[in-house]
């Protein structure tokens, strides 16, 4: 059962929009081809659910969920459903320093490590040019490093920023735009030093409160019990929807650990599109909401390519900008596993959508967003369904075609009991490999695998499920283990994060291993 929500304000639509062709479009008959799309896209998707909500200067149009929030019991979605939004939380997070600002607490253009002590960069000419701003603009030459905290996570936040000492750039500063989540968490942990409190607490505070966004939380403990809160799922190979673990995002809160439903997140939507204000009261600053819209750093060329009117990709302050058919879009996607999201508004149209979906790494965000937009700046209507959907089945195909199978008619070159033990890199972790049953085992992240052997000295890693269950999906995380002179195993290369060469794990001396060289 889908809940519609719609409020169509008559003086809002007094006049009749009209498309790029002159035809009259009535509100009713927009929000008509919006839903007839979405129950389209629900489908093709192979989506358990999603929702959406669209608002129009200070005034919510339209609400509505699509499918399910817990796919085996048909538990529909509502307006109200709780989703991780992921990075669409990093748009929080800057605001908060945007607020320090305003109070004169900090500028942009400190020293990152001057306002956090605790952060290192990997030389000290980093250390002595990186500023706030460049931590927010996310062009600080630093790459993702993501598994950094996705397979050694830790609740610890000033453990996990000790990591950066140790992360070497992958270009100088501001001279390219790499993404980078170790940044927002630095700027959450500024936020944290200068105020005395958490920057759960600042979120709170500072915005779910005045904002009346009630549903809204930080906690993964108080979202998984909510009462209407969404299941995590997957798609597999064959389109089976598949349900997951939830993901505990941790100590990199800053960078992504908001819940949030489309009616909670309209509100925030209607900061952006009122100049800072929520019902008469100011939120956040004005210069500031023009500066974190407005391109801070070049992401990549953005020129145009399929759709020769939707161009330009640079980046505010936990923003995107692009040019969205001859319209000024800002937007920020979000993914967390079993959750997509968007968030975007057109400033200058003072037109906001939010899109948050149960699916994991899901295109339907996007298409769910360029539809509505089209229908409602009175484009010409472009088939993103079909588009993404096409799309999304010729990846597959090319992924099958280079898939490579391995070496046959080989062995590992020691005893299994050679292998385990404590390999750790100090830019991500620690990796504990145990002997049980015959077979090598470790964890990355919170799940379990077991060590499968491919050819020579590389291992597979798979999934094992709480039932023992392993996962017959190959790994692109391939561990390949390495002898020294002597012949022994002293580390793991795993390629991590694209790097073209292989991370590596260097063995910690323990006893054990001694005892068995």
């Amino acid at each position: 059962m889908k809940l519609l929500i719609t409020f169509i304000l008559g003086f809002l639509f007094s006049l009749s929009l009209f498309s790029q062709v002159g035809k009259i479009i009535e509100p009713k008959d927009q929000f008509a081809a919006i839903d007839s799309i979405l129950d389209r896209v629900l489908k093709d998707h192979h989506v358990a659910g999603f929702a959406v909500a669209v608002v129009k200067g200070d005034n919510v149009i339209y609400s509505k969920g699509f499918g399910y929030r817990d796919f085996a019991q048909k538990k529909p979605v509502t307006p109200n459903t709780l989703f991780a939004i992921g990075s669409s939380s990093k748009a929080f997070t800057a605001s908060l320093l945007g607020l320090l600002r305003k109070d004169g607490k900090l500028t942009f253009e400190d020293r990152a490590v001057a306002l956090l002590p605790a952060l290192k960069f990997y030389n000290d000419e980093m250390d002595n040019q990186i500023v706030l701003k460049d931590l927010m603009a996310h062009r600080t030459g630093l790459s993702r490093y993501d598994l950094s905290w996705f397979l050694f996570n830790s609740k610890n936040r000033d453990s996990l920023i000790t990591r950066v000492r140790f992360m070497k750039p992958s270009s100088g500063l501001r001279m390219k735009w790499f993404y980078n989540n170790f940044m927002y968490l630095a700027q959450g942990m500024i936020v944290e030093r200068i105020s005395g409190k958490t920057w759960e607490q600042n979120i709170q505070e500072k915005f779910f409160t005045p904002l009346q966004m009630t549903r809204s939380n930080t906690d993964i403990l108080a979202f998984q019990r909510d009462s209407d809160v969404s299941l995590p799922y997957s798609l597999s190979k064959d389109n089976t929807i598949k349900q997951i673990d939830y993901y505990n995002i941790n100590g990199m809160g800053p960078a992504g650990s908001i819940n949030s439903s489309v009616s909670d997140m309209s509100n925030w939507l209607k900061v952006w599109l009122n100049q800072g204000y929520f019902n008469g009261k100011e939120i956040l600053p004005t210069d500031y909401i023009k500066e974190a819209a407005s391109s801070q750093m070049v992401m990549d060329a953005g020129l145009p390519d399929k759709h020769k009117d939707v161009f330009l990709s640079n980046y505010g302050l936990g923003w995107m900008i692009g040019s969205y058919r001859g319209h000024y879009q800002v937007e920020h996607g979000g993914n967390i596993n079993g959750f997509s999201a968007n968030v975007s508004f057109f400033p200058t149209d003072t037109l906001g959508i939010v899109v948050l979906t149960n699916q994991n790494v899901s295109r339907l965000p996007t298409v769910v967003r360029n539809s509505i937009s089209d229908i409602l700046l009175g484009l010409d209507p472009i088939d993103w369904n079909g588009e993404k959907k096409a799309e999304i089945d010729s990846l597959r195909q090319v992924k099958k075609e280079v898939e490579k199978l391995p070496v046959p008619s080989t062995k590992a070159s020691h005893p299994l009991k050679q292998y385990i033990g404590s390999f750790e890199n100090p830019a991500y972790g620690i990796i504990e490999i145990k002997l049980k049953d015959s077979h090598l085992y470790s964890e990355l992240g919170y799940e379990k695998v077991i060590l499968l052997h491919r050819h020579y000295d590389v291992f597979d890693p798979h999934l094992v499920d709480k039932n023992g269950v392993v996962d017959t999906e190959p790994s692109n995380l391939l561990f390949n283990f390495f002898s020294d002179v002597d012949g022994q195993i002293q580390g793991i290369g795993i390629l991590l994060d694209g790097s073209e060469k292989p991370v590596m794990f260097d063995r910690k001396a323990d006893k054990n291993h001694s005892e068995q060289r």
